[in-house]
Parts: C-alpha cells; sequence; structure tokens
C-alpha cells in the first residue's frame, strides 16, 4: 500500500500526536509499504528526507507561541494537493482535524481517496491554555469546537482514538463512534529489568541524584495543562519524610516557573529537572531507576508516559479523569486522587515509599495489565483498517436513512447546548 500521513508534529518536535505519527511511519516502513510524511518543518525552511520506503516532507513553517520546540505550517492548498497527487496514495492518514485535516479532505473530494483521522485531544483539552478568568469564553469556545467536530468527522471514512473512554466521549458529542485503538508502547524497549548498579550510578551522577534514595518520577511537557505545580505541591510532604527525590523530565513553557515554586516550597535541593530526555537518549533506563511515577494531568486522551511507567513495572499515582483508569487500577498497580486533591496525590505517594514491597507488586500488576497495548498490536490493528480503506473505500459504509436519525438527533442536541451558551 502507499500510505500518507499527515501531521503538524513530528520528531525532532515532541508531542503525543509526533510519537505516535512516527511510530506508526516507521512500522509501515519496515512492513513494506511505501510511506510518505507531510509535516512542519522543524527548521522552518522546507526539505525532504528519504530512508527506504519512508519518506518525510517538511513544509515551510512558522513557530508555535504555545509550545517550546513546535511549529506548524500554513501550506498552501495548491502545494498540498500537488505532493499528494505526485505520491498518489491509497489512503491518508491525518492527526489532526483542522487545516491539514481539511486539506486532506480536500484531496479525497477530487481523488475518492479514503482518509482516517485521529483524534489526539479533545476540546476541553484544546481550552485549558485560556485563563480560569475567562471562564465563559472558554465554555462558548469548547462548545464550538464540539460544533466543528460535529460537522467533520463524519466526512471522514474512519476515526480512531486510543482508549474506550475516548471514544465514548466523542461519540456522546457527536454521535459517531470512533474505533479505539491503544498508542501502544514497546514492551521490549520498556522493561522491568533492574538496572545494572554501573549503570545505576551513572545515571545518578549524570542526573546530580544521590545514590540510595527513592525517586518520584514525573515525565511530560510542563506546560500549565499538565499540572505538574499539583504534582510538585503533592510532592513536599513525602519528599520532607523521606529521603526521596523528584525528578521531573521534560521541557515547556513552565519550566522556569516550576522551578521556581520548588524554590518557595524549600524543596528545590531534592528535585531536579534535566529537560527533556528522548528513548535514544536513555529514557526506558530513567523509568527503571524509580520507585513511582506520577501525573496530576487531567487532559490524557490515553498518555503515552503512562503506558510507558506501567511497562517499566512503576507504581503509578494519577487522577481519576478522562481515561486514566483505564491504564491506572486504583490500589492495584496504583492509587488514583480525584482532581484537584493535592493532599491525596502526597499521600499516594507517601504510602508506596514506605511500602516499597507493595509498590513493587503493583507495579508487577501494571506489567500485566500493560500486556495488550503491545505496539506491534497497534501496528497490525491499523495496517488491517488500512487494507480495509484500500478494498472498500468506506470500510464502514452508514445508510442514507441512518444518517439523517444521527444528523436529527445531533442537530437537537446542540440546539439544546447552544441555548445554554453564556453571553
Amino acid at each position: 500500500m502507499r500510505i500518507a500521513y499527515i501531521t503538524q508534529s513530528y520528531p525532532p518536535m515532541v508531542s503525543g500526536a509526533s510519537i505516535v505519527a512516527k511510530n506508526l511511519a516507521e512500522s509501515m516502513a519496515a512492513r513494506g509499504h511505501e510511506v510518505l510524511v507531510i509535516t512542519a518543518s522543524d527548521r522552518g525552511e522546507s526539505y525532504k528526507s528519504l530512508n527506504g520506503n519512508l519518506t518525510v516532507l517538511r513544509l515551510r513553517s512558522i513557530h508555535n507561541p504555545f509550545r517550546v520546540g513546535q511549529k506548524f505550517t500554513l501550506p498552501s492548498h495548491r502545494k498540498f494537493i500537488k505532493e499528494l497527487r505526485d505520491f498518489q496514495p491509497d489512503l491518508i492518514h491525518t492527526h489532526e482535524a483542522l487545516q491539514l485535516g481539511l486539506l486532506s479532505l480536500a484531496y479525497k473530494r477530487k481523488h475518492d481517496t479514503p482518509v482516517l483521522l485521529t483524534i489526539h485531544a479533545m476540546p476541553n483539552f484544546a481550552v485549558k491554555y485560556i485563563p480560569e478568568m475567562f471562564s465563559g469564553f472558554r465554555s462558548t469556545l469548547e462548545t464550538l469546537l464540539w460544533l466543528y467536530a460535529w460537522i467533520i468527522l463524519p466526512k471522514f471514512d474512519v476515526v480512531t482514538t486510543p482508549t474506550q473512554t475516548t471514544s465514548g466521549t466523542v461519540y456522546a458529542m457527536t454521535n459517531i463512534r470512533p474505533l479505539s485503538i491503544s498508542n501502544g508502547v514497546d514492551l521490549d524497549e520498556f522493561t522491568t529489568t533492574r538496572l545494572t548498579p554501573e549503570m545505576e550510578t551513572f545515571l545518578h551522577e549524570k542526573l546530580g541524584i544521590p545514590l540510595n534514595v527513592s525517586i518520584i518520577l514525573h515525565v511530560g511537557r510542563l506546560d500549565t495543562d499538565k499540572r505538574v505545580d499539583r504534582v510538585i505541591c503533592a510532592a513536599v510532604k513525602p519528599l520532607r519524610e523521606t529521603r526521596a527525590h523528584l525528578l521531573v523530565v521534560g521541557d515547556g513553557r513552565q519550566k522556569p516557573a516550576l522551578q521556581k515554586l520548588c524554590k518557595s516550597l524549600g524543596i528545590e535541593k531534592k528535585c531536579h529537572f534535566p529537560g527533556y530526555v528522548s528513548k535514544e537518549e536513555g529514557l526506558p533506563d530513567i523509568y527503571r531507576m524509580a520507585n513511582l511515577f506520577v501525573t496530576a494531568s487531567e487532559i490524557e486522551t490515553q498518555g503515552i508516559v503512562l503506558l510507558e511507567a506501567a511497562a517499566s513495572g512503576l507504581p503509578i499515582v494519577a487522577v481519576l479523569a478522562t481515561c486514566i483508569p483505564e491504564i491506572v487500577h486504583d490500589g492495584e498497580n496504583g492509587y488514583l486522587a480525584a482532581p484537584g486533591d493535592i493532599p491525596a496525590l502526597g499521600n499516594a505517594m507517601l504510602d508506596i515509599l514506605c511500602h516499597p514491597h507493595r509498590g513493587a507488586q503493583m507495579g508487577m500488576v501494571g506489567r500485566s495489565i500493560i500486556q495488550e497495548h503491545r505496539i506491534q498490536a497497534t501496528f497490525t490493528q491499523y495496517e488491517q483498517v488500512y487494507a480495509g480503506l484500500k478494498t472498500n473505500k468506506q470500510a464502514y459504509p452508514i445508510s442514507f436513512a441512518t444518517k439523517a436519525r444521527q444528523s436529527w438527533t445531533r442537530a437537537k442536541e446542540w440546539m439544546r447546548m447552544f441555548s445554554s451558551i453564556p453571553m
């Protein structure tokens, strides 16, 4: 097959969507398919790279003011269509439903090429960047974004999300039920194998962490929507009452503010911010040196870091929100706190640190839970969907009568929602 992947973000730019797109593109190329990736240039100017069956076209881009190290492209309609026409894909897999998604649909209309969309973010996640003082505007914008989703999603041949929870939310708001296909995790790369004493000593020295201390690990973007400030505030009690240190891996606009917060709380000597660490730079080893994983994020469609932590045998402390309970089973492979309950997060971390045997048991349960998320199974599921799209054009046809009923149902729901928008 000839597969085109369309995504704003692609490594070396870092995001969940970029990681998923890269994994899929490289795996399909390795399976013998011809693959084209169209994405924003990490350098600003346009360029192309080739590696066997995989071609990556990076279009001229501008800086994304909301995300560190991120850029986005504003390609002309003509250039985008020309690149796809030259490649002649059997199908298009887009990772956004806005600008590039609309261009993909434009190509579909002219060339009858099936288009698959994977949803990586939800409208209620996107509005988290807007200050809470503008709550009325946030509510209105979220409603408008759901309205856009209601209009645009039926135009794609297949829609996927990584979890059942996310699919259920999309269905409730749009009457379109996406397929649930996990983002997957490489269980050979993220393992429970203990580090050698030499490697453990090396990593502790590299990260500036004393030997023979417990490590509370957080991995992810350091932006407002990820609520890393709550992780730091929750860590104060366990850091003061044990010999544990907090390791915050990642980068983002909030990093200076988070470091300042650590200082104001008097825990800066036990908090470490090494920046972004890729898999190639040793991220799996960092998971393996930690004793527990913590996150306060409430905006996950799955959470790749949760998959990685569970695969590495770490007990997880997280928030009872969105799809997180699909990975973190409260009391089994970790603990779930109510959103915003900072003391509960802290007490959960302290419990695991004070009962290492219990924490180890939780970690092994997590490794068992994560078995169904093997990344090779993810690749196979997508390959089967692609084959169905190529053969049938529309893998899941819907009758006209069904479409009419669904449209009328959605229309009534949206009229009700719009009547409640604050003006």
